[in-house]
């Protein structure tokens, strides 16, 4: 078993992606490489960072967009991750099988080979989010992947609003909680305090994950404008905002709304340990009456 550093260096890649694969991943090597150049030993990528966000649209021909793990993007990290000496959290479509499709982040070692893998639990099927016509739910639980850098929670975007995956995570012994995510408004919401609204919620959601396990949440989000595919009018401004939040829920860095940033942070993996001491709530948690928790809903 792994044991956990008491210090880590981590970086947060948000950039904008085009309807070209080979620029984005090339963007991204650039963005990596420019963070382990600044000393981060953990590198945290946005969701789905080798395309535009597809799902905007139901339509069969973007399956192709989709490749196995291993496969071509983790071949490029894994030579990345080797070569830079650093750990990787990257978002990718899965293809499993023929037919069969996850949401997928991988963890990449140090020394480039896949450490583990997390398949997005919770797939949203809203407006612009239509994940479930792609993604098939996961079915790898809420299990820490060991590292050499900690124990990583990983998550991916809608599981960001269910503080049921975090408690889990957290329970399982995860030293960070990380959220790889594409989210912002709609072109039909042109409500200026809507847009606050949504874009604080998201935040502070996350904030109380921090808050309720005491630990330090990573999230990179997708930035800029990205058209409904075949090309619309119509998409998503990704909103950035990406952010590291302490254990007690405190902003330790955030990127700006509008264009592509490289987050770095060095974070005291002890100091969650004193957090805990202070405000022992899973100490005091009721889970003799919890049993209503795995229910739909108590009528």
């Amino acid at each position: 078993m792994k044991s956990s550093p008491s210090h880590v260096r981590v970086g947060i890649v948000q950039q904008s992606c085009t309807d070209d694969r080979q620029t984005n991943v090339d963007a991204t090597v650039a963005h990596i490489q420019h963070a382990a150049s600044q000393g981060a030993q953990l590198v945290l990528l946005q969701e789905l960072h080798t395309s535009l966000y597809f799902c905007q649209t139901e339509n069969t021909h973007l399956f192709d967009l989709a490749e196995t793990i291993p496969g071509p993007t983790t071949h490029v990290l894994s030579h990345l991750a080797r070569a830079l000496n650093i750990v990787i959290v990257a978002s990718l479509f899965e293809k499993r099988a023929v037919g069969l499709y996850h949401n997928t982040a991988v963890v990449i070692e140090k020394n480039g080979d896949i450490a583990g893998s997390y398949r997005k639990m919770h797939i949203p099927d809203d407006p612009g989010y239509y994940e479930k016509f792609y993604f098939t739910p996961g079915d790898l639980g809420f299990k820490p992947i060991a590292t050499s850098v900690g124990k990583l929670g990983v998550l991916v975007c809608w599981d960001q609003w269910y503080p049921e995956a975090a408690r889990l995570m957290t329970l399982a012994g995860a030293d960070l909680l990380l959220y790889p995510t594409a989210i912002g408004w709609g072109s039909q919401e042109s409500d200026p305090a809507e847009k606050i609204r949504q874009r604080d919620a998201w935040i502070v959601i996350q904030r109380a994950h921090a808050i309720a396990n005491g630990l330090t949440v990573l999230v990179a989000n997708r930035v800029g404008f990205e058209p409904a595919i075949p090309q619309s009018s119509q998409g998503i401004h990704f909103w950035g905002s990406s952010f590291i939040a302490g254990p007690q829920g405190e902003i330790i860095t955030q990127a700006n709304q509008d264009s592509s940033e490289i987050l770095l942070a060095d974070l005291n993996l002890h100091q969650h340990e004193h957090v805990r001491r202070g405000w022992p709530f899973l100490r005091d948690r009721r889970i003799d009456h919890y049993q209503g928790i795995i229910q739909r809903y108590l009528d």
